[in-house]
């Protein structure tokens, strides 16, 4: 059997796992949610980049990308900063549904899954 591996883990989730060459993300959210949507998604795709590295990943890596927003009338936002966060890297699937979220101020949440 294929090898497991969780990082920063608590007993609810694994920030990171790695199984068979692809690392899962959990969703991120932004540690500034006064932040409006732009700002946000910036922040997260910064964690992204940090918990991508951690593992040997990189956004040039990048599979998959689930995107859950607030209001979806965010969808332009969200999509500035993610066209210059790829910064002409090959954009992986993605999919983007409107959400609600168990905190008010969260107004975006990412979930990554990248080969390694």
């Amino acid at each position: 059997m294929t090898k497991i591996e969780r990082f920063d883990k608590n007993e609810r989730l694994g920030r990171i796992v790695v199984h068979n060459g692809t690392v899962y993300l959990s969703g991120l959210t932004a540690d500034d949610k006064k932040a409006g949507t732009c700002g946000q998604t910036q922040q997260i795709l910064a964690k992204a980049d940090t918990l991508l590295e951690s593992v040997g990943a990189d956004r040039s890596k990048l599979l998959f990308a689930q995107i859950w927003l607030r209001d979806v009338e965010d969808f332009d936002a969200m999509n500035k900063a993610w066209v210059g966060w790829l910064d002409g890297a090959a954009p992986p699937a993605r999919a983007t549904v409107g959400a609600s979220f168990a905190l008010p101020e969260i107004r975006i949440e990412i979930q990554f899954t990248a080969a390694i």
